[in-house]
This record gives C-alpha cells, structure tokens and sequence, in this order.
C-alpha cells in the first residue's frame, strides 16, 4: 500500500490510498488536485472514503463522482444525511472493501457527531480529529466526547502512521510549547517539521501532542492555570481546546 498526500484549497490535505493500479481517495475537498495526483501516479479512482461532512473535505465529490458513475462514497452512518451521494454508511469498525482496498471505521464524534477515523493496515486517516501536535474544534460534540475519541486514536500501536486533514503542525507546536515549555519533544519537533508534516505517528503525537497529554503533570498545571475546574483528563481537555481558540 502506498499513500500520496495532495495539498488541496490553503492547507486541506486529501489522500490517494494505492494498492497496485486502484486508489481510494480520503476527503477530496476539490476535484482538480486529486485528478492530478491520480494521472501522476497512473491510478484509478476506485472510491471516496469521507471523514466528516465539512464542506472542505467534501466539495470535490460532485465532479468525482460525474465523471465516474457508480463510484463507491463512503461515509458514516451519522453524517450520511449530509453529504450528497454517500453509497455505503458505516457504523463503528465497519468494513469497507473496494479492489484490493479494504479499511475500517473508527467512530471519532467530537468535531462533528459522525466524524470517523479509516484505519487501513498501519495507517490512520483522522480528518479533523486529530492533527499534528493538535486537534479540531468541537463544533458539534462535547469536551468528553472529543477527549475520548482522541484516547481511542492514542491507544493504537505506536507506530501506527496518522494521516490529518490539515497543516497546522508548525501552528500547534506552538500552542504545545506554551502548555509545556520544559518538553524536549515539542522543541524538538518544531526545529525540524517537514513539509509537507503529514504523516505524524502515534508515539509522536504522546510525546508532543497536549491534547493527548491530559494526565501529564505539567499539562494538568497548565490547564488548571488556564480556567480546568478540575484535574480530570477531559475537564483538563476542556480548558486546553478553550485556551488554544483564542491562542
């Protein structure tokens, strides 16, 4: 399996998951960089695998899916409703399976209820779940939802490669290096990201991500200094998703 980041709008990343001739792509939220990427690499679309129902990680599959009828949209359960053409909706560790391309669903509610995670061999596609160093907004979910879908993506094996929607990493190592300023591990990512920084892995993003970090002494002071009402790892979230809005 190979994957292929394309930059897409100002900083959206979509992906083309090849195996052999066929690719899957995860979250084209424009037609043209994706057609582009699929003649470089002398591929064929085989489906649309779709994390959330945003419109920059929907919005080029309209022209997609013209140009290619009967190709496979998959999205979850929840936020089918919102995404025009979905042909296969998917419950928590669902399946789905296209040529030689099989991944399955990790529900992630907390940036939208029915954002999911696809999980293909040792490789994440987390959306606006989970970014280098960072985190979406909870624009629909609650900070206890959020933190939980963020522990389910911190407990995968530590070299599991996690592929995010968007480049913020140099952004959010800053905010990080605020939280935690004795950190080794943030200065010393931030001193080399590269570019693009996607993919991140899992042990990477324990030792540098704030957001997964909840527990950590430090992390905790910080949070309590910036309005946490308690120690607590997701009121401990809370106060650190509120603090980086305005940071």
């Amino acid at each position: 399996m190979r994957v292929v980041a394309v930059p897409c709008l100002k900083d959206n990343f979509a992906y083309l998951v090849i195996e052999g001739t066929q690719a899957a792509v995860v979250d084209p939220s424009a037609a043209a960089p994706v057609e582009a990427a699929l003649e470089r690499a002398g591929v064929e679309l085989a489906a649309i695998w779709l994390t959330h129902h945003h419109w920059d990680h929907v919005g080029g599959v309209p022209d997609l899916t013209t140009a290619r009828p009967g190709l496979p949209v998959v999205a979850s359960a929840k936020d089918s409703e919102k995404i025009k053409g979905v042909t296969q909706r998917l419950a928590d560790e669902e399946w789905t399976e296209t040529a030689n391309l099989r991944a399955y669903a990790i529900d992630n509610p907390g940036h939208t209820l029915g954002a999911i995670s696809f999980r293909i061999a040792d490789a994440v596609f987390t959306g606006d779940t989970l970014f280098g160093a960072g985190c979406g907004r909870m624009f629909e979910g609650d900070p206890a939802m959020m933190h939980a879908s963020l522990m389910k993506l911190a407990a995968l094996p530590g070299e599991t490669r996690l592929y995010f929607g968007h480049e913020y990493t140099q952004s959010n190592l800053r905010f990080a290096a605020a939280v935690e300023p004795s950190n080794r591990a943030v200065a010393d990512r931030a001193a080399a990201i590269p570019a693009p920084s996607t993919p991140s892995t899992v042990d990477l993003e324990l030792a540098t991500n704030p957001f997964l970090r909840c527990s950590e002494p430090a992390v905790i002071e910080a949070a309590l200094a910036h309005g946490a009402a308690s120690r607590e790892p997701h009121e401990v979230f809370r106060a650190l998703r509120a603090w980086k809005d305005t940071f």
